[in-house]
């Protein structure tokens, strides 16, 4: 057990955590947008929420971003920060917040594989209440306007689409290689439009899109998945590392381009 603890340590101090991406912590710190830290509480619970700043001269639009079932990773606070680059308010809360070891958040687990692990533990309706506590708090910031968005990336990318169906204000949901509800009553609460982003060799995921189109059309509801030929599951995050697969990096630019002129029409 000494050994194993000695280990541990190492691995944490090379950085190793589950929230360790040296690459997406360097283009996060050249960042020249304000980026802080938030917790939000309700009930017995704190979410530690990273907040990112446009540099805009009007209110923005808020868009939540929930991570994916590695935890408030360094590149999810980097996606936080694109889209505050791309003009918006962008608050990503941390779904761990409280779970990991000694009541601590992502960046107390020990590597990526105990924070997933940690992920799938957590209570549907835990999560939901997070969410809710952030749109809340995102409504009522001063730079903000009123407006809210979601958007998700693998786990998160299912949890957009479930906020989607508990919070009928949301203006959109942007669902990245991720999941939908599989209850057609679900289905009928949602009142925004769903947009989805799927990588074309993710056929995991991708078998579950005819269901969802069926439901969401039987129900009246928008929903327009994009399929970007070639790229794998969680082509957001590989599309940018050092050296990404080319077809990864493309469906990325395509991805944050449709994004931005969908937000640009809310």
């Amino acid at each position: 057990m000494k050994m194993k603890a000695i280990l541990l340590t190492l691995l944490l101090a090379l950085g190793l955590s589950a929230n360790a991406q040296d690459w997406a912590k360097t283009k996060l710190d050249k960042s020249p947008r304000h980026g802080e830290w938030a917790d939000i509480k309700h009930g017995s619970r704190i979410v530690h929420c990273f907040v990112v700043y446009p540099e805009v001269k009007d209110a923005a639009t808020t868009v939540i971003v929930i991570h994916e079932n590695k935890g408030l990773t360094d590149w999810a606070r980097s996606a936080a920060d694109e889209f505050a680059a791309a003009g918006y308010i962008a608050i990503a809360p941390d779904l761990l917040s409280g779970t990991g070891p000694n009541s601590g958040n992502t960046d107390a687990y020990a590597s990526v594989d105990d924070a997933t692990k940690g992920i799938y533990k957590l209570n549907a309706n835990q999560v939901t209440a997070d969410l809710n506590a952030v749109a809340d708090y995102a409504k009522k910031l001063p730079a903000a306007n009123g407006k809210l968005a979601v958007a998700g990336f693998c786990w998160g990318g299912s949890q957009s689409f479930r906020f989607a169906v508990n919070r009928p204000e949301l203006k959109a949901a942007f669902v990245f290689y991720g999941t939908g509800p599989e209850d057609a009553k679900d289905i009928a609460k949602i009142k925004c439009p769903v947009y989805g982003f799927y990588g074309g060799n993710d056929n995991r995921v991708d078998s579950t899109i005819p269901k969802s189109e069926t439901m969401m059309k039987a129900a009246g509801k928008t929903y327009e998945p994009v399929k970007y030929e070639g790229a794998g599951h969680g082509f957001m995050r590989a599309g940018e590392e050092p050296t990404p697969d080319a077809a990864n990096k493309k469906a990325r630019d395509e991805s944050w381009e449709r994004l931005k002129t969908i937000l640009k029409g809310i």
